[in-house]
Parts: C-alpha cells; sequence; structure tokens
C-alpha cells in the first residue's frame, strides 16, 4: 500500500480526534495528595517483515472528558454554593454509571488477580487487574475468531459490542481529574509506517477507548523514546526506570498500550507524630522502618478461617484494604484459598465485627515489573500468541502476540495511598468471631487491595519487604 493512500485512509478518522502533532500539548496527571500507584501495560504485536521508514507522530487523540475542579471554597471558609454545585454535577456525570454494569468482571477479577500477582520468590509483587482488563479489551477490538472468543470468554463479555459498551462505562467510572483526586486511564495504539490498517478499528480505538494513535518505524530510537515519553506522562513519572527499558522489536507491525494513574488521599490521615520505627519480620530477615499507627474505633474487622483484614477509606470514594494472613500462612496461602479476595471483592457478604482496632501499617513504596504471556495463557488467552486473525485491524498475514509487559508501583504514606489483588479455592469450617479489641499489626508480609468507588480492584499486591 503506497504512502498517499495510506494516508488518505487515516484523514477518513473523525476530524474531533485529529490533532497535529506540532500542536500537542502533553498532558500531565495533577499531583495531589501524599501517595500515588501507577502502572503500564504494553501489548506487543509483531510479524517477520522489515518495517519501512516514514512519518512519525500523533495523528490521532481523544477528547477527554471535561470535569469541574473541587471547590477551592470547601478548602477555606467561604462556602460558594455555585462551585459545589458545578463540581457536584461534572461528578455525577461522570459516575453516573448503569447498575451492575462490572457485575460480570467478578470472574475474571477472581481467576486473573492469583495469576497476575503468582509467587515472585521473596520480591513484593504489584498489578492492576483493572489495566489489564482495558488492554485486553483493545486486544480484543483488534483481533477475531478464536483469538478475540477467547478474550471475550475470560472477560466474561458475550460479544464484542457489549465488551466495548462495558470497557466504556469502566473507563469513565475511573476517570477523574477534579485537582482533588486523580484517577486517570489512558490508551495508546501504535502504527508501524507503510503498512495498511482499518480506519474503523482505528476509529473505534480512537473514540470508545481514549485512544491515542501514532504512527512511525515503531522499533526505531525515535519512536521508543516516544514510547517512554507518553508511558511516562500517563504514569506520573512513577514508573521512569521501567519505562526507560521498554523498547519495541524492530518487527513490530502494532503496539497497545495502556496506563492507570492513581491519587488520593485517606478519609482519616495518619497522624505524622505518631509514626515510629518498629521491626518488619520479611521472609529474607527482619528489617526495621516506619510503622504508622492509628486507633480505629468502629471497625468494622473482617475476619475470615485464614486471615484478618481492615479497610481504610479513601477521599474519592475508593478504599485500601489490608489483608492480614494469620499465623503459620502467607500471602500466597490467602491467593490459594481464595477467601480473602471474595471478602474484598464481596464485602457485603464477608463477616465482620465492630471492634476497636489498633492499626499499626508499615509505609511502604513497593514496585514490580514482569511479563505475562504465561499468564495470559493460563488464563485461556492462547491463540492470539500463534499466527492470530488480526483482520479487524490490518490485512497483513502472519501476525501474533509477541509479549506483554506489565509494570506497577504504589506508594503510602501519612496523607495517602493506592493498590489491589485476589484467587479462588473453597474454604472449610466456620471461624470464630474476633476479640472485642484486637492489634492489627502488619509486621510480617501481607496483602493489599486498592478499590475504586465502584470496589473494583485498581491495584493489588503483597507486600514482603517495605
Amino acid at each position: 500500500m503506497s504512502k498517499e493512500i495510506f494516508d488518505e485512509a487515516l484523514a477518513q478518522i473523525s476530524d474531533k480526534h485529529i490533532t497535529e502533532a506540532a500542536n500537542t500539548k502533553k498532558r500531565r496527571p495533577v499531583w495531589l495528595g501524599a501517595a500515588a500507584a501507577a502502572l503500564a501495560l504494553v501489548i506487543l504485536v509483531t510479524a517477520l517483515v522489515s518495517p519501512s521508514a516514514g512519518a512519525s507522530g500523533l495523528i490521532a487523540e481523544p477528547e477527554l472528558p471535561k470535569m469541574a475542579p473541587y471547590p477551592s471554597s470547601l478548602l477555606g471558609w467561604d462556602y460558594n454554593e455555585k462551585e459545589y454545585e458545578a463540581w457536584q454535577n461534572s461528578q455525577d456525570a461522570q459516575y453516573d454509571q448503569p447498575a451492575g454494569y462490572a457485575d460480570s468482571l467478578q470472574s475474571y477479577f477472581t481467576e486473573s488477580i492469583p495469576v497476575l500477582l503468582a509467587a515472585n520468590g521473596t520480591e513484593n509483587t504489584v498489578c492492576s487487574p483493572v489495566n489489564v482488563y482495558m488492554a485486553l479489551a483493545m486486544l480484543a477490538e483488534c483481533t477475531d475468531g478464536s483469538s478475540r472468543q477467547q478474550i471475550l470468554d475470560l472477560l466474561n463479555a458475550g460479544s464484542i459490542n457489549k465488551l466495548r459498551t462495558q470497557a466504556g462505562y469502566v473507563w469513565n467510572a475511573h476517570y477523574c481529574d477534579d485537582s482533588a483526586s486523580t484517577s486517570l486511564l489512558a490508551n495508546s495504539l501504535w502504527l508501524q509506517d507503510g503498512y495498511s490498517y482499518n480506519t474503523e478499528t482505528v476509529n473505534t480505538l480512537a473514540s470508545h477507548y481514549y485512544a491515542s494513535v501514532y504512527q512511525g518505524t515503531l522499533g526505531s530510537d525515535k519512536m521508543n523514546k516516544a514510547l517512554q515519553s507518553w508511558l511516562n506522562d500517563n504514569t506520573g513519572g512513577l514508573l521512569k526506570e521501567q519505562a526507560s527499558r521498554m523498547e519495541l522489536p524492530a518487527q513490530t507491525v502494532l503496539a497497545l498500550a495502556s496506563t492507570v494513574y492513581y491519587r488520593a488521599k485517606w478519609v482519616d490521615t495518619f497522624v505524622e507524630g505518631n509514626t515510629k520505627q518498629d521491626v518488619f519480620h520479611s521472609p529474607d530477615g527482619a528489617v526495621t522502618c516506619d510503622f504508622m499507627n492509628r486507633t480505629l474505633t468502629y471497625g468494622p474487622y473482617y475476619y475470615g478461617e485464614d486471615f484478618g483484614a481492615v479497610r481504610l477509606g479513601l477521599e474519592d470514594g475508593g478504599a485500601m484494604w489490608l489483608v492480614l494472613p494469620d499465623e503459620g500462612c502467607t500471602p500466597a496461602d490467602l491467593l490459594e484459598s481464595g477467601h480473602a479476595i471474595t471478602a474484598v471483592l464481596q464485602s457485603r457478604q464477608a463477616q465482620s465485627a465492630s471492634v476497636k482496632v489498633h492499626l499499626s501499617l508499615p509505609k511502604f513504596d513497593v514496585a514490580a515489573s514482569r511479563e505475562l504471556s504465561e499468564g495470559l495463557k493460563a488464563l485461556g488467552v492462547t491463540d492470539v500468541f500463534e499466527s492470530a486473525d488480526f483482520s479487524p485491524i490490518t490485512d497483513y498475514p502472519d501476525i501474533w502476540l509477541d509479549r506483554v509487559d506489565h509494570a506497577a508501583r504504589v506508594k503510602i504514606d501519612e496523607e495517602g495511598v493506592e493498590a489491589a489483588a485476589y484467587t479462588v479455592m473453597a474454604a472449610c469450617g466456620a471461624p470464630m468471631p474476633p476479640e472485642e479489641e484486637i492489634y492489627f499489626t502488619l509486621d510480617r508480609p501481607f496483602l493489599f487491595v486498592i478499590t475504586s468507588r465502584d470496589e473494583l480492584p485498581l491495584f493489588a499486591g503483597i507486600v514482603n519487604n517495605p
């Protein structure tokens, strides 16, 4: 296909999604609060061909939702009703998704979290089930036949149209940029210069998945730097080290990238003066670190056969779950039994008691990166790694998914937080209720999950060493 015909085809993309690269301004997430989490998932699709050289840069950019800022008057004494109403209406418009829109995703979260947090020795591990979901949904748009069907089955979607609609609900329900809380989802499609691409699919990704579209000589130093810059811009720079190693193979035909950046304050912040050094018993030996301390007067305290858990509210309506295995049990055991993850994802049905909880939580900054091909194969997504059907996006033959890279980082301190996790297995026996007063000291490996206001697991992880 000639360069002229390719340019003409791309011109069919809706005008509102086309922005000249020279006039593009980089968007950086708003930095507010005291804790942040970010991650990136990059899917690479390759074929054994030599790409042709050509123009590079942004060729389509989505129009992102515009949200009214959090009323400055609520931070002081001068209450402004109009500012508040504008902000509240903006929040309602963004988060007013159909009831039960994510119910069908429970099986995906249940199956995928244990795989995404698979044993990594004594290292910390972190993942984002929501981020992987969004990337897989885009991959489904680019594939067909059994390659697509396996993704639809994993995501429990009856059709590509139903998945597309649901992905739109998930994206909008987890997007917030109001200067008070930050939850930013971003997607992008990277096209190899000189190839023929289906403009209808490109337009679908740009309009329904808010994906920016780039074209250039993938695998070149220039485009690798462009991808690294995009990842950094959309993860608040938290994954700069991981992104600096992200390079596309020279034979790449197209690439999909999806990111999440999240930042929120605790509903009740920890008093910095109560932070004390203490010992954390990691698998590699005892380490001294800073523990934040607070008493939760009314709970609730969640418990099961092999764990205890508390839920700390975040100002955006989300929460961070802290799950401590019982003595003699490990986070990996919790993922295998499935009791703790079920309690987090179905908290209304979990056993709980209103007790006084003396919480002692280590400050931590954990990061992890891994290649997810084997994990996705274990979840039933196999055909796309062979000579797969990518006809919805390109007519080039013999294309397969080359690799899937996932990186995540979670930080917490006295002001705020981010994270998430899951596994399935039936439990035997009924657990005993807790005492009226307990000391919940996370001084050994534990599991954490950060859920959104809609109780979807944005992040999950295992802290082996804070």
